[in-house]
Order: C-alpha cells, then structure tokens, then sequence
C-alpha cells in the first residue's frame, strides 16, 4: 500500500496488531499512545521485522499534543493518508454493580456499589471524552494531512455496544454510538474531498481492560463472561488478528466506493436472539 498511517491508542492489544499488520503491507506507521514506552514497544517489533515505524507520545483529548505528534509524523514519515482512531475505553464510575435495578439496591451500602443513581458524572464524561472526543480531535489535526491526495481514508472505532447497549455500562454503550454515528457524519462532510470514513465494530475481545471483569485469575470464565459466549454463536471470544483482514480492506483500494459503514466483527453475537 505504500501509505503513512498514524493509529491511536496503537500501545494496546489491539491496535498493536492492526500496526504490525498494517506495516506487513508495506505501509509507514506512526505509533501514538499516551504511554511512550508501549509506543515504542510496538514501534521497535515493527522496524525490528524490516517494517518503518516510529513511536510517539500523544494524548488524544489535547489538540496541542496531537500537532505535536503530526509535526514528528510529518518530518520523519511523511502527511498522513490513513488515520486509524483506536484510542477508547471505559471507566468504574460510569458502571453499575448490577445488570437490573432491584428495590433492595436502594438499601445496599456496600462500598463502591453503584446503582443508577450513583453514576459519577465525571465518569460518564470521561468516557465520553476518551472515546468520542478522542476520535474527533485526532481527525481535525491529521485529516488535514489529507485533503487533496487520493486514497485516503480515517478509520474509526466503534463497538457492537453501539447497536445494542449492554447492561453496566451506559457511558460506553452510549459513547461508542456517538462515535458510530460520527462516522456517518463524517462520511458524508468529507465526501467532496474524496477522504472515506468508515469503521470497525469489534464483539468481544479480551484486552487488558475486561481481561479481569470476563476471566478468573485461573483463566477460566466469570458468571458475565459465560453469558457472552452463550451468546455469541461462534461460541468464544475473539482474537485481535479477526480484526485484521477488515481493516486492510478499508484502508484499501478494495473498498474504494464504500464510506459511512461500520462493520461488526461479533462472531455473530448481534444476529443471536438466544434462542
């Protein structure tokens, strides 16, 4: 593909994968994470298989940073034709201890127990922030990078939580469906400037984030990571390279008349109505 891709959040499982495939193909990759050595980490693998990469800081919800980081992308690979925005995640604050309110819950002064009613605003606007926020201040600084070339692209985040939202979880369920319909918006306002937007919609995937919240310190299932796999018709989680063979399809010239989707990538969890 011969393209200057920049990925956010690219220090995690996995973007770090879709970065290693990316740069298989022969594309320049610009590593960004708010933590430099995972940056790098990821970065030193690439150059080390005979890939390009360079590892950099960058915090996604400051503007400052990121013109920073386009600056040292710029110089050294090139302006950007794909942006991959994969910076996300959730936080304690803006979940409840249980799936269903129960009149008892009212009652239960455990602590850190929270009903609906003991939501942290400040949590739901963080999560808020990280993953939608953070998906559009990246793309105000490098989509710039890209108006006027040809075959370029920005791909987008966004989660299965966003078609459907899952119980716990309301400021991620709710922030990952701003981001999908972003993605549409997106689409069409950069429509005349030939720059796609499209985007991935992953299932469930193990990540250091849920990795305690679906598994045992054992390694076997908890009562919550059960219930996903009873749902999900292929019957187990998914893998961070499910996610590679969609993505070098949107950043290709394979799909250069598709803009404003967002793909699942749910081993069949949303088409499952438990019965």
């Amino acid at each position: 593909m011969g393209k200057v891709i920049v990925l956010t959040g690219a220090g995690g499982v996995l973007c770090s994968t879709l970065a290693i495939a990316l740069a298989k193909q022969g594309n320049k990759i610009a590593v960004l994470d708010l933590r430099i050595d995972a940056a790098n980490k990821v970065a030193d693998e690439i150059n080390a298989a005979g890939g390009t990469a360079i590892g950099i800081a960058a915090n996604v919800l400051e503007k400052k940073s990121l013109e920073v980081a386009r600056k040292v992308v710029n110089e050294k690979l090139g302006t950007c034709d794909i942006l991959i925005n994969g910076a996300g995640g959730n936080h304690p604050l803006g979940t409840t201890s249980n799936p269903f309110l129960q009149e008892e819950d009212l009652l239960n002064k455990t602590d850190g127990f929270k009903t609906f009613f003991e939501l942290d605003p400040e949590g739901i606007k963080f999560v808020f922030d990280l993953n939608f926020i953070g998906t559009l201040l990246p793309t105000q600084v490098f989509a710039k990078d890209m108006v006027g070339k040809t075959g370029c692209s920005v791909l987008n985040i966004s989660s299965m939580n966003a078609f459907t939202p899952l119980t716990k979880i309301p400021a991620y369920s709710g922030a990952k469906a701003a981001v999908s319909n972003f993605t549409q918006w997106l689409a069409v306002h950069f429509s005349k400037v030939g720059i796609r937007v499209n985007a991935l919609a992953p299932g469930f995937f193990l990540t250091d984030q849920n990795r305690t919240l679906l598994t045992e310190t054992d390694g076997s299932l908890t009562q919550r990571g059960q219930q996903i796999i009873d749902q999900t018709p292929m019957g187990r989680y998914g893998v961070p390279e499910d996610l590679v063979g969609t993505t070098l399809w949107l950043c290709g010239e394979g799909s250069k008349f598709v803009t404003g989707v967002v793909v699942p990538i749910d081993g069949g969890f949303a088409a499952y109505s438990g019965v």
